[in-house]
């Protein structure tokens, strides 16, 4: 009797084990896990509450997060004698960026990033009219865009690093979208000095979707002045051409003997003037760059480097395109610390699908429907050289 209660007890207790590893939840720390999670309170809007987290891994590189918008505020990392600072811009306050953020400094971009031509699309021969923000098109969600909004949030820690969870339900309809598309948004601050954004949803009603963040980088420091002695690489044969509305053809344009062949290093300010009708549409690099490598694998999209600092950046994506904007529409906006952000002071690398997809049946498609999943993984990695 008393070995069948032992084995019982055993069972028991490797049952309890197993379940308690199972339900683990994310927000537990790890034994072996290094760094921090700090959380503050951050301001409110309309009764929720806004908060700021602060990760830091054991290398002391860390970055501030705030569940308003999902923004990434700041990055501190290290250039090549060892002195920090921070390589994105944006604002001090939760005010500045509930009132002043039209660049969308650091912020999740949702449900569709980029553009749609007039606000417009079909799925299943049901048409659909979005806000038209920047006419005569839609950017970036407009009024109902996932950078405005309060996400429900929460800090963990695991063995990979420091993070916090971002969730939030879009209501069928808003801003003209349909299907009620349930979010989640994944930052993680590795120990390799990567923020890793990991992305996921579901709809109820076939809807279309384009996430990204919209980080501007000065890897000199946010306030150093421009981006033009940047040099960067990006992992692309092609772009799509747009028109003078900045939207789509349809067709793909070869990058060879163009200044938007980029697949070596080159200095940005070398090749962002140069004449070129795509070029002069845009004000500058404002374009989508078709990655090469397989839609879904985690791969290379960009690299670039600030030569007297020897910071680096290297993007990885699981996404099909990057937009490379290069700032061209800063004009003066006071950020963080009183810096003043002009033209051309941060440059945008946004892992997407492309502009205006929902309305180019050669694209990949951006609808997604009741029964799938979305899935996106997009990669800063932050180095010296």
């Amino acid at each position: 009797m008393n070995r069948i209660i032992l084995f019982a007890a055993i069972i028991i207790f490797n049952w309890q084990c197993t379940s308690s590893t199972t339900n683990k939840s994310e927000t537990e720390n790890e034994p072996d896990s290094l760094g921090t999670v700090q959380e503050k309170d951050w301001g409110s809007l309309a009764d929720k509450p806004v908060k700021l987290y602060t990760l830091t891994n054991e290398n002391g590189v860390s970055a501030k997060i705030t569940n308003f918008g999902g923004i990434i505020v700041s990055v501190v990392v290290p250039d090549q004698q060892g002195e920090m600072d921070d390589v994105v811009l944006g604002f001090d306050t939760f005010e500045d960026y509930l009132n002043n953020n039209s660049p969308y400094f650091g912020a999740i971009i949702g449900r569709y990033a980029n553009r749609i031509y007039k606000g417009q699309f079909s799925i299943d021969e049901t048409a659909y009219q979005l806000e038209v923000n920047s006419p005569p098109n839609h950017i970036h969600g407009a009024s109902a865009g996932f950078g405005k909004v309060v996400w429900q949030s929460e800090s963990f820690t695991t063995k990979a690093g420091q993070g916090v969870k971002l969730n939030y339900t879009s209501p069928d309809s808003a801003g003209g979208f349909p299907g009620n598309l349930a979010v989640e948004v994944k930052y993680t601050l590795t120990q390799d000095d990567e923020i890793m954004i990991e992305y996921e949803a579901t709809t109820d009603k076939p809807t279309i979707i384009n996430l990204t963040n919209h980080s501007y980088f000065n890897l000199a420091g946010h306030d150093a002045g421009t981006i033009l002695d940047h040099k960067i690489k990006i992992n692309a044969n092609e772009i799509t051409p747009v028109d003078d509305n900045l939207i789509p053809s349809g067709e793909l344009m070869e990058v060879e003997d163009t200044p938007f062949d980029l697949r070596d290093f080159k200095t940005i300010g070398e090749y962002i003037n140069q004449e070129h009708p795509q070029l002069a549409f845009a004000g500058g690099f404002d374009h989508n760059f078709v990655l090469k490598g397989n839609k879904g694998s985690l791969r290379t999209a960009a690299e670039v480097k600030e030569p007297n600092t020897g910071r680096m950046l290297t993007v990885y994506t699981t996404e099909p395109g990057l937009q490379f904007y290069a700032g061209n529409f800063l004009d003066g906006v006071i950020g963080k610390d009183d810096a003043v952000y002009d033209y051309r002071q941060g440059f945008c690398l946004e892992a997407q699908h492309y502009p205006n997809s929902p309305n180019i049946e050669n694209f990949p498609s951006v609808v997604l429907k009741p029964d799938e999943v979305y899935n996106q993984t997009t990669i800063y990695r932050f180095s010296v050289e």
